[in-house]
């Protein structure tokens, strides 16, 4: 991986990992369906600009049922349950959450594509539930049901984008990525549309870091953020940039603790590493370059 994928990657980690931020920022004064509402439309609009621009067909006729599920499943429910969960837990804690879409990607791959779960990945479970405990029971946040149902909805979330990634496998073959973000985050909008007038508050106090929030997670969080992970993909093919899993939570936490003044306590560090180690384990990484692995067997 060169230098420029490289400050690709970090880049891509850091504003996903920011996305947490803004969202604790602005959830609790919009509201979760509101907050997303506007993600995603605004994200929508700005990718579709980008399809124009690229002459990319949509091909709305052919796939518009798809699309309508893959919005559901990758963009309006999991969006509008982190940003619920958001109300009542810290960034820090939301994104290290999140982190375990991969654990999750396993276990849905099993038994909906058959695929093999060898040992290591069920290690890799236990070891990813037993760091969610620790996240939460030993977190500087009082335990209690809304904290815990708040998880509760986090890990439903990346569930959620377990079963869009089985779903993309099946039904989109040759659709461009750049096509499939975009048609998802319209159809997020079209989906979440009756949610969010029906629950528009009544009256709504927004400053200047609220709209800051909100156009930054659109934007940059949503739209800029799949400009580049596609360019990785393109350059460093799709494994090497789901390496930016790792680095997610870390952003997440970091930001947390320098923009909303949120406590780094130890059961967040042991949780985080104990998550982080799972997710090693199920996406089977070597973390020894083979070159090195080569030297040493060949040096025995």
């Amino acid at each position: 991986m060169s230098k420029k994928d490289l400050s690709y990657l970090f880049l891509l980690a850091s504003v996903w990992g920011a996305s947490f931020l803004f969202i604790r920022v602005a959830s609790p004064v919009l509201g979760p369906f509101l907050t997303i509402e506007l993600r995603v439309l605004i994200a929508g609009i700005c990718l579709l600009v980008l399809t124009k621009v690229s002459k990319s067909p949509l091909q709305i006729k052919k796939y518009w049922k798809q699309y309508m599920i893959l919005g559901t499943l990758n963009a309006a429910i999991p969006f509008t349950l982190i940003a619920t969960s958001a109300i009542f837990l810290n960034a820090s804690m939301t994104s290290i959450l999140n982190s375990l879409t991969p654990l999750f990607a396993v276990i849905v791959g099993s038994i909906f594509l058959h695929e093999k779960i060898t040992l290591s990945k069920i290690v890799a479970i236990f070891l990813g539930v037993f760091g969610v405990t620790i996240l939460v029971g030993w977190s500087a946040l009082e335990v209690n049901t809304w904290t815990i149902a708040a998880t509760l909805l986090s890990i439903l979330a990346t569930i959620s984008y377990a079963l869009s990634g089985v779903y993309i496998k099946r039904s989109f073959v040759s659709v461009p990525p750049l096509v499939l973000s975009t048609t998802q985050q319209l159809a997020a909008a079209i989906v979440l549309l009756p949610f969010t007038v029906a629950t528009l508050p009544e009256s709504i106090h927004v400053n200047g870091i609220v709209v800051f929030s909100v156009l930054a997670l659109a934007i940059v969080c949503t739209a800029f953020a799949y400009l580049i992970y596609f360019e990785l993909i393109n350059q460093v093919g799709p494994t090497r940039t789901l390496s930016v899993t790792f680095l997610v939570p870390l952003f997440g936490t970091v930001w947390g603790m320098l923009f909303l003044q949120e406590h780094i306590t130890i059961g967040i560090i042991v949780g985080l590493l104990l998550i982080l180690s799972s997710i090693i384990l199920i996406s089977d990484i070597r973390l020894v370059p083979k070159r090195w692995r080569e030297k040493t067997s060949n040096s025995i």
